[in-house]
């Protein structure tokens, strides 16, 4: 009488080891984000609402907060899609609205080197809140970095979206006055910098200094309308001089780093 051999598939070690990798730095991020998420929680439902008393779909703010996925300039579109068709004008703002993320860039050059197919994505998520704990995060020595890196800003974008999404749903039901929603990020912002400075060394607080005085003599020369352009360039030129001694970020390579390349050639 013949027998029939069952045998069961097993997952091979790389394959296992992969996933392990990806849940250990998942376990490693998740806490990290816990207090953006409360955040973004927050302000993307009242940008959701925002929208929603404007007379939009919540589908307006799903859509935009995850394909533009910044804040600021989110809010700011609000009244360009109820204005007069100006393409050039919206242009010119949202490069000065978020012309701040080129400093990002700059300080995350080395950051993302290797990072592969990942570093797309981190570029395009690289947001204030996600910047902030990405530059800053001490990452254990067996988690891998760039899986780190990635899921802070996956779980960020995801509070976002759900955020603004669940603002969308019941922005169109409210009746009261929602002047001053637009506040919010400002405050979040004003946070940031303060967590930033309370908890940062000499570095930190170099950078934050320049930012601030660079903002103060642009706005005493230019006058309010006109002098966030202005500083934003005097930041630039200065960040990019002073670099060698703001930069901050210096990575020790981890046991997971070492299975980079593996990732990125699977």
């Amino acid at each position: 009488m013949a027998h029939t051999r069952i045998t069961t598939a097993t997952p091979s070690p790389t394959r296992h080891h992969r996933s392990s990798v990806r849940l250990q730095a998942l376990r490693a991020a998740f806490p990290f984000t816990m207090p953006i998420c409360l955040g973004f929680l927050f302000l993307g439902t009242s940008y959701g609402i925002l929208m929603g008393t404007k007379g939009f779909s919540f589908v307006w703010p799903m859509c935009m907060s995850a394909f533009i996925f910044a804040g600021s300039m989110e809010f700011v579109t609000v009244n360009l899609l109820l204005s007069a068709f100006n393409p050039i004008a919206a242009f010119l703002l949202a490069l000065m609205v978020n012309a701040r993320h080129l400093f990002y860039g700059l300080s995350m050059l080395n950051s993302f080197k290797g990072m592969g197919w990942k570093r797309p994505y981190l570029i395009f998520g690289m947001c204030d809140e996600t910047f902030a704990i990405n530059s800053t995060a001490r990452i254990p020595r067996d988690v891998d970095r760039g899986w780190f890196y990635l899921w802070v800003t996956v779980l960020n974008q995801i509070y976002w979206v759900t955020g603004a999404t669940v603002g969308g749903l019941i922005g169109s039901n409210l009746t009261f006055n929602t002047d001053g929603l637009e506040f919010v990020l400002t405050a979040l912002f004003l946070v940031i910098f303060l967590d930033q400075w309370l908890s940062g060394k000499h570095r930190e607080h170099l950078s934050a200094i320049v930012g601030v005085l660079s903002s103060l003599v642009c706005l005493a020369l230019f006058g309010a309308e006109d002098f966030m352009i202005p500083s934003m360039i005097i930041m630039l030129a200065l960040f990019v001089l002073l670099r060698p001694h703001l930069d901050t970020l210096h990575h020790q390579p981890s046991t997971a780093d070492s299975h980079i390349q593996e990732e990125h050639q699977a």
